[in-house]
């Protein structure tokens, strides 16, 4: 099945990115698009999931955008890879529960081939890494599904600013229990857009 694939150089400001996922979504509904993947950075922003709660916000002082996807409030910037889709759910006969799985292995197993072992959590969604330091949080996910397609998609921590989790609680958790690749381990990571994307496309169709 075609699925067009974008990959963004320059940061996207998060509003235009959900306008163009959501504009992508009805041209897939009345059969005149392709799937969609699209990889990029945003703009440095917070944004709150449908499960949001307002104590979450340790600073009351910074800016938010609301959003339909699930989850709860998160930051995005720099050093993150956002990896978001618009995928027909009915036409490749699976759901919701049979997305996340694909998302989690996409993830477990790209991060395998740079020797960093992760698992994920049915409790506490998204991908996880433990160490002597404790079980930290690598990845989030969130998804909205309108008209059997899904939207949004996940972020991975590559080398973020993690102090602008200090002002929030990150998926609803402690700032601390999030940590990104650089940390983990230092390597070359440049090549791990695409193998996303390879491991996306092979487990999707699996």
């Amino acid at each position: 099945m075609n699925i067009e694939i974008k990959k963004s150089i320059k940061p996207v400001k998060y509003k235009f990115a959900i306008k163009q996922m959501e504009k992508r979504l009805e041209e897939i509904f009345r059969k005149k698009s392709k799937e969609l993947i699209w990889i990029l950075e945003h703009q440095d922003v917070y944004t709150a999931g449908t499960n949001f709660k307002e104590k979450e916000i340790i600073d009351k002082s910074i800016n938010f955008i609301k959003t339909n996807r699930g989850g709860k409030i998160t930051y995005h910037g720099r050093g993150q890879l956002v990896f978001y889709f618009v995928i027909d759910l009915k036409k490749r006969k699976i759901n919701i529960r049979q997305l996340i799985s694909t998302i989690e292995k996409t993830l477990i197993d790209t991060l395998s081939y740079y020797k960093i072992k992760t698992f994920a959590d049915r409790k506490n969604i998204g991908i996880w890494t433990k160490s002597n330091k404790g079980v930290k949080k690598i990845a989030a996910i969130g998804i909205k599904v309108k008209k059997w397609i899904a939207y949004h998609g996940f972020a991975l921590n590559i080398s973020n600013d993690l102090k602008k989790y200090y002002k929030i609680n990150p998926c609803g958790l402690d700032s601390k229990k999030i940590t990104n690749l650089n940390i983990i381990k230092k390597q070359n990571y440049k090549k791990i857009k695409n193998k996303l994307i390879d491991q996306f496309l092979i487990n999707i169709q699996n």
